[in-house]
């Protein structure tokens, strides 16, 4: 009798446990290959700080990191199935949902786009705008990344098209800034920390400024999300702990980002990010820190502006493209993260 009531007693202690947060399940996947597009550049500083204040282990992840020449690059690595996850610009998820491929995006990461338009101070006398950058070389992270066609889509209100300026692609830290400064490039559209070093520099002149809400307005005529974390959808599916867990570590990160100064952040990140100068990235983080997202939650209208965006800059895919915005984003991962995470 006593042996029978030590192995119900043990059960029901098993049970018990099982049940309980302690042994909530884990993640399905816990070894993942994270892709991105340029990880020093700013716009990406929410996967650098998660990586650098452990919020991956944290939550029982063990990532390897693999930066790309551009967002396009690391959109193909997922599609190829090389990386399981990406922090890149929310417009891919439209532009694969368009080819047939669900690519889900389940935190957003910055809320406006940070991309500056500078020309160099050379040809500035010439150029009053955008528009004006017809026929000039502009450098850009990589062909097809959101620096590009985020241009591209200027262009398009101002009346020119793609091929009305060469774009090339200058990568996403000192060759960029040597590309415009050697004269490689007449302009670029870029980001931070490259655009404070060339104003720092005083080798360009701003045309527009997207690391604020009214620069942002200013072209997309609302906001627009800039990185989120996406994934593909059947991976979501099959992997909501490990889906979970990713968006538990960035939404931490925003967190932490919400109260940082720029000196924190720098102390966060590794010196190459600086530069060679840790004046000037200090600089670069104070001006872009109001692009990160508070809530990392995509708001609607800045679904909408996406899509049009892309209705604008590729007409020939999504002029009558039935485009499921709902399938574009998950809200439940980060809403959940929300609810545990203060």
């Amino acid at each position: 009798m006593k042996r029978l009531i030590g192995l119900v007693a043990g059960a029901l202690a098993a049970v018990g446990l099982m049940s309980g947060p302690s042994l909530a399940a884990g993640p399905e996947k816990p070894k993942l290959e994270i892709g991105v597009g340029g990880k020093p550049l700013l716009y990406y500083l929410p996967l650098t700080i998660a990586e650098r204040r452990g919020y991956f282990k944290e939550e029982g992840l063990d990532v390897t990191i693999n930066d790309f020449g551009g967002g396009a690059k690391a959109l193909q690595a997922l599609i190829g199935g090389s990386v399981d996850v990406v922090t890149g610009a929310y417009e891919h998820t439209m532009r694969m949902q368009q080819k047939g491929q669900d690519i889900t995006a389940v935190i957003e990461l910055g809320r406006f786009p940070g991309i500056v338009w500078a020309v160099s101070k050379a040809k500035a006398d010439k150029v009053k705008s955008v528009a004006d950058l017809k026929g000039m070389k502009i450098g850009v992270t990589a062909p097809g990344s959101s620096t590009h066609l985020t241009t591209v889509y200027q262009f398009a209100k101002a009346g020119l098209t793609a091929e009305d300026a060469a774009f090339v692609g200058v990568g996403s830290g000192a060759s960029a800034v040597a590309a415009l400064e050697q004269g490689n490039v007449d302009a670029v559209s870029h980001l931070d920390p490259v655009i404070s070093k060339l104003v720092a520099d005083d080798a360009v002149k701003i045309l527009v400024d997207m690391r604020t809400e009214e620069g942002t307005r200013a072209v997309f005529g609302g906001t627009n999300p800039a990185a989120v974390m996406y994934l593909k959808a059947d991976f979501v599916k099959a992997n909501p702990n490990t889906v979970q867990a990713l968006t538990n570590a960035f939404y931490k990160t925003l967190k932490w980002l919400e109260k940082a100064t720029p000196e924190e952040i720098a102390a966060a990140v590794p010196e190459e990010y600086w530069l060679g100068d840790k004046a000037l990235y200090l600089a670069a983080v104070k001006a872009s820190l109001p692009t990160y997202s508070k809530t990392g939650i995509i708001p609607p209208d800045g679904m909408s502006s996406t899509l049009k965006f892309l209705e604008t800059t590729e007409p020939a895919s999504f002029k009558d493209a039935k485009i499921d915005l709902g399938r574009t984003f998950d809200p439940s991962f980060v809403k959940k993260a929300a609810e545990t995470i203060k």
